[in-house]
């Protein structure tokens, strides 16, 4: 019998630019194109980065639309759209909750620690967090080490994150010494979930997780997500590498290197309509 897990692309992020690889998608044309290729190579959800005209990190309204349009164009719903609300530095907590407001995206993804770098943003947080739920937006709430995770489950018992219409995810290296995971990152995650889930009195497994990773052992450390029960995402945002040390071709080929791995184990991925009812 055949598991499936969902498997998300993040075909860009915020920083890298052509000078990093030449098949980064940084125009609205070739995020499109990107979209297409991934949907054929198992992707369920596209994490979507957007930039300026200049080629830097964009949360601005028209170029966010122009992004989500040009990948709607090439593949309407059989990719779940996920907007980032990433700051990079740039924006502020207000300034990533108004674009969210202003796009009413299908899906988001957003940093505890950046939206809520403090307690003096905990009431704008808490009502964002409301209104996600509320306007059937799916969140998927970025945790980046073991104290996020812990923030995470407070949030829970407060009620200020409801149950359901969210997943997270765990993110493994980002502080790590050159930025490189290895499976066994995902270790302290697990740990942490598992003990904040059991203090809530509620199964682990009942809200989805994802992960990604830095650095050439992403496609291990997704497999081993993938064989715990979790879900992955995959992409030069946070990696150029093939498991061999070779330079990944494009973002599909990446893809492809964790469903060859997944699928002599019975682990195949899922549809996005699959994803939207496990997220729903």
């Amino acid at each position: 019998m055949t598991r499936s897990f969902a498997l998300a692309v993040a075909p860009n992020g915020a920083r890298r630019t052509h000078v990093d690889h030449r098949a980064l998608p940084m125009t609205p044309e070739a995020l499109g194109a990107c979209a297409k290729a991934c949907l054929s190579a198992g992707a369920a959800m596209i994490h979507l980065h957007v930039r300026k005209a200049d080629g830097t990190h964009s949360l601005e309204v028209a170029d966010y639309r122009a992004g989500i349009d040009a990948v709607q164009r090439a593949v309407g719903r059989e990719l779940v759209l996920q907007v980032t609300t990433e700051a990079v530095g740039i924006y502020s907590p207000a300034q990533q909750i108004a674009t969210v407001h202003a796009l009413h995206p299908e899906a988001i993804s957003v940093a505890l620690r950046e939206v809520m770098p403090d307690a003096a943003h905990a009431p704008a947080a808490e009502a964002f967090f409301a209104w996600l739920w509320q306007e059937n937006i799916t969140a998927q709430y970025i945790l980046y080490d073991t104290e996020d995770v812990a923030h995470y489950w407070r949030l829970r018992a407060s009620g200020a994150i409801r149950p359901g219409r969210h997943w997270v995810l765990f993110v493994l290296g980002r502080y790590s010494k050159g930025q490189l995971s290895s499976p066994s990152d995902l270790l302290p995650f697990l740990w942490a979930w598992q003990a904040g889930a059991q203090a809530l009195g509620e199964a682990s497994t009942e809200t989805p997780w994802a992960m990604c990773a830095f650095g050439p052992r992403e496609a291990e450390c997704a497999l081993a997500a993938v064989l715990q029960g979790g879900h992955a995402r995959i992409g030069f945002e946070n990696n150029l590498y093939l498991p061999d040390g070779s330079v990944s071709p494009d973002n599909a080929a990446s893809l492809g290197a964790l469903t060859s791995a997944a699928t002599p184990l019975a682990l195949a991925p899922m549809t996005a309509d699959a994803l939207r009812a496990l997220t729903c």
